[in-house]
């Protein structure tokens, strides 16, 4: 059997009652082994007034530390590039303010997309001179092509703000209002061919030495009352409108002016073997084989000729067939052989015909008629 022994406590005077420091009293519940021990106090949390809490979610974002100086930057956070890093997404939280407002970031060398699918139109510059021009902004709007509007607007089917214009060049606002008549998806923009009959008195090309161009004929009241077309008059077949050869100012025929270059090719192209009919009245006596001579045999300028068909269409009167075009080549011709032209008259380029077409009027080239 144990004893236990029990300690008492000392009698007064005794030098183990003195102590250097108090004995921490234990409450009785606690001396008790046998109940468990009490839990402790839940911690009471004062809630952060609603104030202080507005105030902290208006505080700007924070700012990171450079990388480089170990400073505060002076720029929002922007994303990492780096490709071995994966790309670290701003905080979206409310009390750091929006990603949009926080770290949006403008340059003015960097075009803002926009959300919408509209297109953004052109703030009207100040300067009458540097806005653009009518026929590029009907283009840009889609309306049509850049070509076709200015032949609208040479036809005077084109409204701006309530006026016609009639100018090619014209510069408008781009905002301005353009109207378009319905005449014009009548009149889509083709490529016209005139053949005109030229008379005596008119050059072929640019005006010259007082001399009136050609394609001054070329306007409603000389169209052809018989012209196969049916076709009627408008202003827009001037546009790109040009000879395509020569006739002489003293010669008359067949003269065709034409907006399209592959016709022009065909006709006075450098590889161009069209034939072209002439009917020459010549004075003078014809020289020992200058007939021969005039088929094949003669050279202008250093250059021979190439064959031609030559031959009496009556006693005074010669048929040409060449398949050249050069400058007052029949006349020098005849020329080099003892004849002087007094008239000639071209009849036929290719295929076509001059035909009963009247001097100084003109028809447009039938879409089935090919030189």
């Amino acid at each position: 059997m144990s004893t236990i022994k029990l300690n008492k406590p000392p009698a007064d005077g005794d030098e183990t009652s003195k102590r250097s420091k108090p004995v921490r009293r234990i409450s009785s519940t606690l001396r008790d082994r046998t109940q468990p021990p009490p839990k402790p106090a839940p911690k009471v949390v004062e809630k952060e007034p609603a104030a202080a809490k507005k105030a902290y979610a208006e505080k700007p974002a924070r700012q990171e530390r450079s990388r480089h100086e170990g400073k505060p930057g002076d720029k929002p956070y922007a994303r990492k590039d780096s490709r071995n890093e994966p790309r670290r997404e701003p905080r979206n939280d409310s009390r750091y303010g929006s990603q949009q407002d926080t770290h949006k970031e403008y340059s003015a060398d960097r075009s803002v997309r926009r959300d919408d699918a509209s297109p953004r139109r052109p703030i009207a510059p100040t300067d009458p001179d540097a806005q653009p021009r009518l026929s590029k902004v009907m283009a840009d709007r889609g309306l049509c092509s850049r070509r076709e509007a200015d032949d609208w607007i040479v036809n005077g089917w084109v409204k701006v703000n309530g006026e016609i214009i009639e100018t090619l060049g014209t510069r408008i606002d781009v905002d301005a209002e353009i109207i378009i008549s319905t005449y014009a998806k009548e009149y889509q923009a083709e490529n016209v061919t005139i053949l005109l009959h030229k008379p005596v008195g008119y050059v072929s090309g640019q005006a010259e030495d007082g001399y009136e161009p050609a394609v001054v004929l070329v306007k409603p009241e000389n169209q052809w009352s018989e012209d196969p077309t049916q076709k009627t008059f408008h202003r827009g077949i001037f546009h790109g409108l040009a000879p395509a050869g020569r006739l002489d100012i003293d010669s008359t025929g067949l003269l065709v002016l034409t907006q399209d270059g592959r016709i022009a090719r065909v006709l006075i192209g450098d590889d161009s073997s069209t034939e072209k009919e002439y009917l020459v009245r010549v004075e003078g006596e014809l020289s020992a084989n200058g007939m021969a001579k005039l088929n094949h045999g003669l050279s202008l300028d250093g250059v021979q000729l190439k064959p031609a068909k030559v031959s009496w269409q009556n006693e005074d009167q010669l048929r040409f067939v060449l398949r050249e075009g050069r400058k007052r080549q029949i006349r020098r011709m005849c020329e080099l052989v003892g004849l002087k032209v007094v008239g000639l008259k071209r009849i036929r380029i290719g295929r076509i015909n001059l035909g009963k077409l009247p001097a100084g009027q003109w028809r447009y080239l039938a879409a089935n008629e090919k030189f």
